[in-house]
């Protein structure tokens, strides 16, 4: 009778261990996996793949959108013009600098240098020449905001090109995303900077 009662008391805690040992085991299972979903579904860009695409996009378009930077503060600092160019030059300059930034987190994240391989900036679609730009500086007025508006359209037709090549061979999608955005954006402003066009 003892050997038959330690028996079953050995038994009795035997499968309670293994009951909660595969408790345990299913638990950290499922939160192991949750865990893994969690960060998949919210991983930024600088944790998800890239190719040599998501990489040209960003060094070509850091210097491009710098330019377009630059042509806005150099109207927003002149007096005389229309101050719906003006608004418009603002939002340019708001919109481009934050994905300067961005693009800037995503090249050191993936460990590549800023400059653009090719170092021929200003024969990337769109970019104002030097000559452009200090036409640009000396014009006043209403000259000053068709000029700009003259420019930009050229510029944003660039950018635009440059992001549907991200959008159609790049593998980052918070960058194609980006790309996206900017021909949405670009677009949109492009319409606006002609119906500008025709009332100056």
């Amino acid at each position: 009778m003892r050997n038959v009662r330690t028996t079953l008391l050995i038994s009795g805690a035997l499968a309670a261990v293994l009951t909660f040992a595969g408790c345990a085991s299913g638990s950290g299972s499922y939160q192991g996996m949750e865990g893994m979903d969690h960060s998949s579904s919210s991983a930024p860009a600088t944790e998800a793949s890239f190719n040599s695409a998501d990489v040209m996009f960003a060094q070509m378009m850091i210097p491009h959108h710098e330019q377009a930077v630059e042509m806005s503060d150099v109207l927003l600092a002149k007096e005389g013009v229309d101050q719906q160019v003006l608004d418009l030059a603002q939002q340019i300059k708001d919109a481009q600098q934050p994905e300067i930034d961005q693009l800037r987190e995503w090249l050191t994240a993936w460990g590549e240098d800023e400059s653009d391989p090719s170092g021929m900036d200003h024969n990337m679609d769109g970019m104002m020449s030097e000559d452009d730009m200090a036409v640009l500086e000396q014009a006043s007025g209403a000259d000053a905001a068709r000029l700009f508006l003259q420019q930009m359209v050229v510029h944003h037709e660039g950018a635009i090109t440059m992001a549907q090549t991200e959008v159609d061979e790049g593998e980052n999608p918070d960058a194609k995303a980006m790309a996206e955005e900017i021909v949405a954006t670009q677009s949109d402003e492009i319409a606006t900077m002609q119906d500008l066009l025709a009332t100056l």
